[in-house]
C-alpha cells in the first residue's frame, strides 16, 4: 500500500478551496444579470464600536461622492450607489473582471437606540462613517 505525501494532499485541498471560493465570488458578483433594477453587489465593510460611537469603513473603489447615497433610518444604515465600468475605449476586450460594477447596496443594522452621522469622508476608495450614539430614539 502506497502512502500519500501529506504536503501534496494539503496543497491539493488548498487549491480546491480557492477554486470553490472563486466560483462563489463569480456567482455573487455578476454584472446585473440576476436582478434588473436592484442592487448587484454589496461592498465589504468593517465596523468598530466604542462607548460613544460606531465607525464604519466601506470598500468602494472607483466610487465618487456623487454616485453615493447614505441613509440612516433609526439603527439601520444604508449605503447605496453605483460603480460604473471604466470607459476603456472602442475595441477593448475584457480579460478579467474581479472588482464588482453596477448598483450596490449595503444595509447595516446597528445595536443602538439612537444614532447620528457625526462625520463622513471618502478617500482612497474607502468610505468612512462616524456615527455618534445619542441614546435617543430616532
Amino acid at each position: 500500500m502506497k502512502l500519500r505525501d501529506p504536503t501534496v494532499w494539503m496543497w491539493s485541498e488548498a487549491l480546491d478551496v480557492l477554486e470553490r471560493a472563486d466560483r462563489m465570488q463569480r456567482q455573487f458578483f455578476q454584472l446585473g444579470a440576476q436582478c434588473p433594477g436592484g442592487p448587484v453587489w454589496e461592498p465589504p465593510v468593517d465596523i468598530f464600536e466604542t462607548a460613544q460611537q460606531f465607525v464604519v469603513f466601506a470598500a468602494l473603489p472607483g466610487v465618487g461622492a456623487a454616485q453615493l447615497s447614505i441613509v440612516l433610518d433609526g439603527a439601520v444604515l444604508t449605503v447605496r450607489g453605483q460603480r460604473a465600468m471604466p470607459d476603456i475605449g472602442q475595441g477593448a476586450h475584457i480579460r478579467s473582471v474581479e472588482i464588482p460594477y453596477g448598483r450596490f447596496e449595503r444595509r447595516i443594522e446597528l445595536p443602538a437606540p439612537g444614532l447620528r452621522v457625526h462625520a463622513r469622508s471618502l478617500a482612497d476608495g474607502c468610505l468612512t462613517l462616524v456615527l455618534d450614539k445619542t441614546g435617543e430614539p430616532a
